[in-house]
């Protein structure tokens, strides 16, 4: 049940993100306050295998991984900057719940390209969490 806890905290920091980024695109370019969020998070990272004394790499680092993890950093960089923008042009209570919507972008990709069983618990899940984004959003 470790996860868990660390995927309440995914949830709780993602709320704050919206309201402290609501915040902090005040006045400001959206791509640039994406680079300021970048650089504090990389030497909040950096602090973090540095205390925990995490600098060792794998002596072989595969390549198919490596390609992945470089597309996934990408695919969060674009999110934020779609994000920032978002919340610079819109109330953060209209874009936090539109963006949510990768909960249910997420399903159906491991679906499709991990091949995770599908349950009915899945699309229960996913149909609710749709019409939740929908009713807020309209």
């Amino acid at each position: 049940m470790n996860w868990v806890f660390f995927a309440v905290g995914s949830a709780f920091f993602a709320g704050l993100t919206a309201i402290l980024g609501k915040l902090g695109v005040e006045g400001m370019n959206s791509n640039l306050a994406t680079f300021i969020r970048t650089i504090v998070i990389l030497l909040v990272t950096t602090g973090i295998i540095s205390v925990r004394n995490e600098w060792r790499l794998p002596q072989h680092i595969a390549a198919k991984p490596f390609t992945f993890l470089v597309l996934s950093g990408i695919a969060t960089g674009l999110s934020w900057l779609c994000y920032y923008r978002a919340l610079q042009l819109a109330p953060a209570s209209w874009v936090a719940p539109i963006d949510k919507l990768s909960v249910v972008i997420a399903i159906i990709l491991g679906v499709f390209i991990l091949g995770e069983p599908l349950s009915l618990k899945l699309v229960v899940g996913s149909i609710l969490i749709l019409s939740g984004v929908l009713v807020l959003a309209l």
